[in-house]
């Protein structure tokens, strides 16, 4: 990916520029002086955090740090994808997804949300609860929707009438929320208010209510309204479309009788799975639940793929094609197809 960027793009804010990594700098940035007065919150903090205390820690620039998280944190994901799913599931997963690999290597919040994430499902298969709950809350501050995997963790524990793990893995939630909202109750007078930044803000949502929109609607509405709302280029569309469907694809598969016996061994996971997947598909902001679909979907992959393993093609060449061509197609498609045309 670097080679193809430095040949092509020839610039050093590829990492600048790519998707929220500005919004991340500037709120570490205010972490690390600890003045919020002069910086707008809009995104979860705790990809900020961490940038603070890698820059601090080994005296580096917030922007190398940010990368330096998303890089490291990519593989600890692919590795515990791995661990979790075996690795053609986690070899599909790491070399696929054009937007996994941008996040990875250009700079993003989704492989630190995902390693933490990943590390608790790990975590709690060896019943160390205090550290699955305290990975699975870590994540969540990285990115909202990885509450499920808490919600999974503390579902199981009940069902299995472990109440005194259950209350351990409770309080550990609790602590990491306490702590993370205190800067903001101080700070903003709102201990949630990233959370309502997501609601507050008009990104074309359906559903509106009174000047906004709602964060999540019925199933497939965004995705339809949004298509037929905001028209984009072909070759967006079918992207967007392709990596619908073979999450569907892997939905169907998830009925399957091999999958019901992996159901039956780890439900959390499977409890996780299925609520994020259906707020996936509920997300009503117009704009962004079909054009973002494919980044949204990277928390996800690990189990399509697992449920499509019977399907995917199993020889390590293919492997070695796709880590040269998925990653100069990532490349391009970050630096954007019509600056490549027009460069000398």
């Amino acid at each position: 990916m670097w080679i193809t960027a430095l040949l092509l793009h020839r610039s050093h804010h590829l990492v600048l520029d790519y998707g929220d990594n500005e919004a991340y700098l500037s709120v570490a940035k205010a972490i690390m002086d600890w003045d919020f007065h002069q910086v707008g919150i809009q995104h979860f903090m705790g990809y900020p955090y961490f940038i603070a205390v890698v820059s601090l820690l080994f005296h580096v620039p917030t922007l190398f740090a940010l990368w330096l998280i998303a890089a490291v944190s990519a593989l600890v994901s692919v590795w515990l994808a791995a661990r979790l799913f075996g690795t053609v599931a986690a070899g599909y997963f790491a070399l696929t997804n054009f937007a996994w690999l941008q996040c990875s290597f250009l700079g993003g919040s989704e492989p630190l949300a995902l390693a933490f994430g990943l590390g608790a499902l790990l975590a709690f298969r060896r019943d160390r609860v205090f550290l699955a709950a305290l990975l699975g809350s870590l994540s969540v501050t990285v990115r909202p929707l990885m509450i499920f995997v808490l919600v999974g963790i503390g579902l199981v524990l009940l069902y299995r009438r472990k109440f005194g793990s259950f209350f351990v893995a409770l309080g550990t939630g609790v602590a990491i929320g306490t702590l993370y909202m205190l800067p903001l109750a101080r700070y903003f007078g709102d201990p949630l208010l990233t959370v309502h930044t997501y609601t507050t803000h008009d990104y074309g949502g359906g559903g509106i209510v009174g000047p906004h929109g709602q964060l999540f609607g019925w199933p497939f509405h965004g995705i339809v309204a949004g298509t037929l709302a905001y028209p984009a280029p072909w070759s967006n569309l079918l992207l967007s479309f392709f990596w619908i469907g073979l999450v569907l694809a892997g939905v169907y598969m998830m009925f399957s009788s091999s999958f019901r016996e992996y159901a039956k061994a780890y439900p959390n996971e499977v409890i996780f799975c299925g609520l994020y997947l259906l707020a996936l598909f509920s997300y009503d902001y117009l704009i962004w639940a079909r054009s973002h679909f494919m980044r949204f979907s990277i928390p996800a992959l690990p189990f399509v793929f697992f449920a499509l393993l019977r399907f995917l093609p199993k020889d390590r060449r293919l492997f070695w094609c796709l880590s040269i061509v998925s990653a100069v197609l990532a490349t391009l498609s970050a630096i954007g197809v019509r600056n490549v045309i027009g460069h000398p």
